[in-house]
């Protein structure tokens, strides 16, 4: 190298600019984006030694009160939650026999899953809308 070469790399090792404009056409730009997808394992159902009554459930549940989750039929899925309540979600009707024993997933567009709206997705591709939650109440076995 000579020493030309080295005096014409000198301005840019020292931050200098020959052309003033370069800094004004710097453009940043910074992408924000928030996407929340709960992935809720499902366990094996234990033996029931308790029988559940269905009442009328909420609308909508918090997202951060779900701790777990269970199938509890082709068209339904049984919710814990971190108060140790129950609460059952009931698919529609259309709703084809998906794999969800390998897991399914929710991407709610707020904390809340609500019931028409909200979409149980199975780790296979397919989908089912929630049409409602009822909440499960204990009652003595006869």
């Amino acid at each position: 190298m000579t020493l030309f070469t080295l005096i014409s790399f000198l301005p840019a090792l020292l931050g200098i600019s020959a052309d003033p404009s370069v800094e004004q056409r710097v453009v940043r730009r910074m992408v924000v984006r928030d996407e929340i997808i709960l992935r809720i394992p499902v366990r094996r159902r234990m033996s029931q030694a308790i029988e559940w009554a269905e009442k009328k459930g909420p609308k909508c549940l918090d997202a951060d009160r779900i701790r777990g989750a269970a199938l509890s039929g082709p068209s339904s899925i049984d919710f814990m939650l971190n108060n140790r309540q129950l609460m059952r979600a009931e698919l529609d009707s259309a709703c084809p026999a998906l794999d969800f024993y390998r897991g399914f997933y929710l991407q709610p567009d707020d904390d809340r899953i609500c019931a028409k709206r909200e979409t149980v997705r199975s780790r296979v591709g397919g989908s089912c809308r929630i049409e409602r939650f009822r909440t499960l109440v204990p009652r003595p076995k006869r």
